[in-house]
C-alpha cells in the first residue's frame, strides 16, 4: 500500500494531477479545498472517496483514497479541556487500520500552537492510538523545543515511543531527531531555509 502525504498550500483543484503519477492508494493532503463545496469538475471527479475538515471551505485537511477502498470517519475527541485542537482526522481503512491525518495550527494559541495541538490530541485520544498510522503536516521539528515546556517536539516524540509508535523516516534512515538531511519544506520556497516538518509514524516495524 502506498500512501502519500502532501501540503499542497492551497489550490488543491489545480494540483491534484501534479500528485496523481505517484499513484498512491491513499493521499493526506493539507490545506486542500472541500471537494463538496466546489465547482471544479476534474477535481470532484478525482476526489470521489474522501473525507475532509476544515474551517473554511477553501483550506482543509483531506484523505483521498481509491475508489474500491472504505474510509470509516472514526468519533475520536478534538476537545481539550473544552478548547477545540486542529486539524485532526482519523479513519478507519477497510474495516483494517487506523489513520490520522495531521495538519497542525497555530489555532491562535501563543503557548499551545502547532506541536502544542499534537500533544493535547494525544492526551484525550491516547487509548485510541495503538495500531495507528500517524501522518502529515507536523509543522514541528526538535530544534524548535523549548526547555520550559512539556509539550514539545521532543516530548511528543516520546510519547508516542511510549506507545511503539516511531517516526518511519528516522527509523530507516538512523538519523536523530531535529538532524534530517532531507527537507519536506523549503520556507517560502527559499532553497536556503531547509526543514523537516512533515511526518509519518507507526508502530515499530522491527
Amino acid at each position: 500500500m502506498k500512501i502519500v502525504t502532501w501540503n499542497c498550500n492551497g489550490a488543491f483543484r489545480k494540483k491534484f494531477d501534479s500528485i496523481s503519477d505517484f499513484n498512491a492508494d491513499i493521499y493526506i493532503i493539507q490545506e486542500c479545498e472541500n471537494p463538496a463545496e466546489s465547482g471544479h469538475k476534474d477535481y470532484i471527479k478525482w476526489a470521489d472517496n474522501y473525507l475532509w475538515t476544515g474551517d473554511t471551505k477553501n483550506k482543509g485537511l483531506g484523505i483521498f483514497a481509491r475508489p474500491d477502498f472504505i474510509l470509516e470517519k472514526l468519533d475520536w475527541t478534538n476537545s481539550f479541556k473544552n478548547h477545540t485542537v486542529k486539524h485532526f482526522l482519523p479513519c478507519k481503512i477497510n474495516n483494517d487500520f487506523d489513520i490520522l491525518a495531521v495538519w497542525t495550527h497555530r489555532n491562535n494559541s501563543p503557548n499551545f500552537g502547532y506541536i502544542g495541538q499534537l500533544w493535547k490530541y494525544i492526551q484525550v485520544n491516547k487509548d485510541k492510538l495503538n495500531g495507528t498510522i500517524i501522518i502529515g503536516d507536523f509543522n514541528s521539528n526538535a530544534i524548535w523545543d523549548e526547555w520550559d515546556r512539556w509539550w514539545n517536539h521532543t516530548d511528543v516524540v516520546n510519547e508516542l515511543k511510549e506507545l511503539d509508535i516511531e517516526s518511519i523516516y528516522h527509523k530507516l534512515t538512523g538519523e536523530q531527531q531535529g538532524k534530517e538531511s532531507k527537507p519536506t519544506l523549503y520556507f517560502q520556497r527559499n532553497l536556503s531555509r531547509p526543514y523537516h516538518i512533515d511526518w509519518l509514524c507507526c508502530m515499530n516495524p522491527a
